[in-house]
């Protein structure tokens, strides 16, 4: 990898504008496939969001965080641990640790691909140049075809006092700068429950203040209240259908006065607050239209199955694009645009995205889901099969997970899968590979899962479509 920053012009055949997931992995997958490659960032570190203030340290917190609880949750098989012992000071430095591998391990990568890299903030000058303010200077760079993966930013709430450092956002949240006594979560979506998660097993008192009538919108809600009904027990207050209506600052706190269904009488003083209300997309950062690229109002980048926009030889991915905004979204779309640009006949066609949040309990889903399914009055037969069946679930003191799949009532064909638990994160890919395989009910269920495990709830949960069940008494056929 060359560390760029001279005065002169460089000559990329594909130039790409980011270095998170979908970044890095467009700018190797285009170096292996034999084009001279530069990659633009401006941050220190490759990675982006995702690898160094996002997904992955806060999964090494994530980690942590169940340690603590399953420490104190051992007690029913006659193990007692005494209050731990939090140095968060070496929380931070094991988790950075954790970060520097990674990103350490992409550089070394891209070094060996002999990638290009020029640092700075990079923007358009013209549909086949970006000009890169560095510290040193300005250097241009002149592409034949240029991918952009400029990801996105979190939201910032107008007219809350986002100078205030009491104010945070999910990358300062995962700073720990300290262990608040009392927080509040604006955004009961995955983000803001995973940091809820971490500072309350943290000891940290938290309130969640969400404005839809669930947590985490989007999902089915037999597969979020086993997580709520968790969370009710570790977290002090979750009020949904309600807004925060105004911030103050004072000198021993942010005062929080809301608004809405389970709004409290008086505002509230809390030590911190996360804003985690989604993020943006950075369209409108880069001076698409000095190449004449497509934005449309909110910052999102439109592209066609071999993501293209609407300009020749320049191609977006990744959050810019749109939703989902998921870094395996984007590591896919990256290999489809570096393959489209070497002549290789690529597109991005899924029949399905999973999402996953890392709670505790674990939320995880794919394909069609049973809320959209009724919502469009879409056929289905569902199988579902409740861990408190579950020989591994029980051994492991973790009962309160369901797997629930859904399948064509005509061809048997599996269509969505939802699973809540410990680990469903990694359970769900099962059922994204039965999807994209075409998979049925019965070849879900006589697929041998080894036993007792987790992963066995995916083929029970057939078995309950199908009727084929013993574990539990089939379901009455409709």
């Amino acid at each position: 990898m060359t560390d760029t920053q001279t005065n002169e012009v460089i000559q990329a055949q594909v130039a790409v504008l980011g270095a998170g997931p979908g970044g890095y992995t467009a700018a190797f997958r285009a170096a292996d496939l034999g084009l001279k490659t530069v990659l633009i960032e401006r941050y220190p570190s490759l990675g982006g969001v995702c690898l160094n203030v996002g997904c992955i340290p806060s999964k090494a917190l994530l980690h942590t965080a169940a340690i603590l609880n399953e420490a104190k949750e051992i007690s029913h098989m006659g193990v007692s641990f005494g209050a731990p012992q939090i140095d968060l000071e070496q929380m931070r430095v094991g988790k950075q640790a954790v970060v520097n591998k990674l990103t350490g391990g992409l550089a070394a990568l891209a070094k060996q691909r002999k990638v290009q890299l020029v640092r700075g903030v990079g923007q358009f000058v013209s549909s086949n140049r970006i000009a890169v303010q560095g510290k040193n200077g300005t250097q241009q760079v002149s592409f034949d075809h240029c991918i952009i993966a400029c990801g996105s930013s979190a939201v910032k709430i107008p007219g809350f006092p986002n100078e205030d450092p009491r104010l945070m956002d999910s990358t300062d949240a995962l700073e720990l700068a300290d262990i608040p006594a009392r927080m509040l979560v604006i955004g009961g979506g995955i983000i803001g429950l995973e940091m809820a998660t971490v500072y309350s097993a943290l000891g940290s008192q938290i309130d969640i203040v969400e404005l839809q009538p669930g947590l985490i919108p989007g999902c089915d809600r037999d597969l979020v209240k086993p997580l709520e009904r968790r969370l009710k027990k570790q977290l002090n207050r979750i009020m949904l259908e309600t807004k925060v209506s105004q911030i103050s600052p004072q000198k021993d706190g942010l005062k929080v006065s809301f608004e809405g269904k389970q709004a409290p009488a008086q505002a509230e003083l809390y030590d911190r607050v996360l804003v985690a209300v989604g993020r943006s997309p950075n369209g409108h950062k880069i001076n698409a239209a000095a190449a004449g690229i497509q934005v449309d109002e909110r910052g999102f980048i439109p592209v066609d199955q071999h993501m293209r926009t609407n300009v020749p030889k320049i191609y977006a991915i990744g959050d810019v694009v749109g939703n989902p905004m998921l870094a395996h979204k984007a590591t896919h779309e990256a290999k489809v645009a570096a393959e489209v640009i070497a002549g290789l006949p690529a597109l991005f066609d899924p029949l399905t995205i999973p999402s996953v949040a890392y709670t505790d309990p674990e939320v995880a889903w794919m394909g069609l889901t049973e809320t959209e399914a009724q919502a469009k009055g879409i056929a289905y037969d569902k199988g579902v099969f409740p861990w408190a069946a579950s020989g591994r679930a029980l051994g492991i003191g973790r009962e309160e997970g369901i797997t629930k799949l859904l399948f064509d009532p005509e061809t048997k064909r599996i269509l969505g899968a939802g699973i809540v638990g410990v680990n469903a994160g990694e359970l769900i890919g099962e059922a994204v590979l039965a999807l994209e395989m075409g998979a049925d009910a019965e070849d879900i269920g006589l697929s041998i899962h080894p036993h007792p495990t987790l992963c066995e709830t995916l083929g029970l949960a057939a078995e309950m479509a199908e009727g084929s069940i013993t574990d539990l008494l089939p379901p009455k056929k409709r």
